[in-house]
């Protein structure tokens, strides 16, 4: 694609539903300089999104990749690909993760423990590492991974937190993980340009529990927040923050 080799390239990985397809259309709608690649783990569906996004007076340019981040196979065929049709990639946002328990789930279960730990962890951790040679040909490279307040030991520490008791054991360590490895890639990546951030986008409305229904009826906020933050980040306006943990309102969480 050599005509998108004047853009910004952004990959967004669970691209297809809530947070990941809000950012999408946010990006394609935002501006012309954007290409934004959906990172789609059913590659049918991406081409239904794909399809309805394009139909839209969207001012960037939006194309799909068939990406499985619990998938090694799925991650090297997505890296070849997006080798052959970009020259480099601007911001990586790591944005797939699940949600399978209940609150009042507890102990933690192996097989949830090792799912949720494949998509929120080990899945962004391979797939950056798979990207580091794209990312490093652009002049500004960014990798945002999409994590939560719940990750917060700090938080989960201090019995005074409203959220303190809230418990999605499998959830909240998974991300905690997801927020040393922001802290890891920025210490390593940081001497060649790099700039990455944790990003909590709040307790939106999405599926990533299967309680969209529930969380329509509290009247908790559309993810399109959690979106126009994440279009802040990518356009410097977080800069200052840069390593750290922050949230859509300009919050900075502790670890």
């Amino acid at each position: 694609m050599s005509a998108q080799t004047e853009k910004e390239i952004i990959l967004v990985t669970g691209g297809t539903n809530g947070i990941g397809l809000d950012t999408v259309i946010h990006f394609a709608f935002a501006s012309p300089k954007y290409h934004v690649i959906i990172g789609a783990r059913n590659l049918c569906k991406g081409e239904t999104v794909l399809k309805d996004i394009q139909s839209k007076p969207i001012q960037g340019t939006v194309s799909l990749i068939h990406l499985d981040v619990t998938d090694d196979a799925s991650i090297e065929s997505a890296t070849k690909r997006l080798e052959q049709d970009f020259s480099h990639l601007d911001v990586l946002i790591n944005n797939a993760g699940v949600c399978l328990e209940r609150d009042e789930q507890w102990p933690p279960n192996r097989e949830y423990l090792r799912t949720i730990f494949e998509t929120n962890v080990f899945g962004p951790t391979l797939i950056t590492t798979s990207l580091l040679p794209l990312l490093k040909k652009s002049p500004n490279p960014r990798i945002i991974n999409v994590s939560s307040s719940m990750g917060s030991i700090a938080m989960k520490s201090d019995y005074s937190h409203q959220h303190a008791g809230v418990r999605f054991p499998g959830y909240r360590m998974s991300k905690a993980a997801l927020n040393m490895l922001t802290a890891y890639q920025y210490y390593q990546l940081k001497p060649d340009g790099f700039k990455v951030w944790t990003f909590c986008p709040g307790y939106v409305t999405t599926d990533i529990a299967d309680d969209r229904k529930k969380r329509v009826e509290q009247g908790i906020e559309s993810s399109e927040t959690s979106a126009v933050a994440l279009l802040e980040i990518v356009q410097g306006e977080r800069d200052a923050d840069v390593g750290g943990f922050i949230g859509r309102y300009g919050e900075k969480f502790d670890w």
